[in-house]
């Protein structure tokens, strides 16, 4: 293990002792890298400030706890158990909460139960999709964005339909 912890430095040094060898004036293509960054960095802010206080006041408001309340008799027709049902709704928006929603259900579940492992499943097999769309749709001057978040947002619930199915045949 302590073999792992020398790997960033020596890849570092590596990485400097190849630049020394091709003669790149390594500062100065830090300083260029950097000043692409910037306005990459400016164009994304708006999106993902929204996204961000979008998701916040989806739960604040308590359109969360409503939906979650209606969407879970749903969500128990395609398999999905009831008490993961905010956990699916949150993921699209918000990774942390999502991530604090899986540590609430393993607490109160177990890792080995059912319950347990399809929220596993459902935690890993799905990403945020708003995020993700808030990122990529900065960079690109493409703007319309409902069909390709709506088929994420698809592909986000069949993954967990089919999680929590294979979840139950193991």
């Amino acid at each position: 293990m302590k073999y792992l912890s020398l790997l960033i430095p020596l890849l570092f040094i590596a990485v400097l002792l190849y630049a020394a060898v091709k003669k790149v004036k390594l500062y100065d293509s830090f300083t260029a890298g950097i000043k692409g960054a910037i306005p990459l960095i400016v164009s994304i802010f708006p999106y993902l400030a929204a996204i961000l206080m979008l998701s916040e006041l989806f739960e604040q408001s308590g359109l969360s706890a409503i939906l979650t309340g209606t969407l879970s008799p749903v969500f128990d027709f395609f398999g999905i158990p009831p008490e993961l049902s905010k956990l699916v709704l949150i993921k699209p928006f918000s990774g942390s909460g999502a991530t604090a929603l899986l540590s609430e259900i393993l607490s109160a579940y177990g890792a080995d139960s059912y319950i347990g492992r399809c929220a596993c499943v459902c935690y890993g097999s799905s990403e945020t999709v708003f995020y993700i769309s808030a990122v990529y749709f900065a960079g690109v001057k493409y703007k319309k964005l409902a069909l390709p978040v709506c088929i994420a947002l698809a592909a986000n619930f069949l993954t967990v339909v089919f999680g929590c199915l294979i979840c139950r045949v193991l």
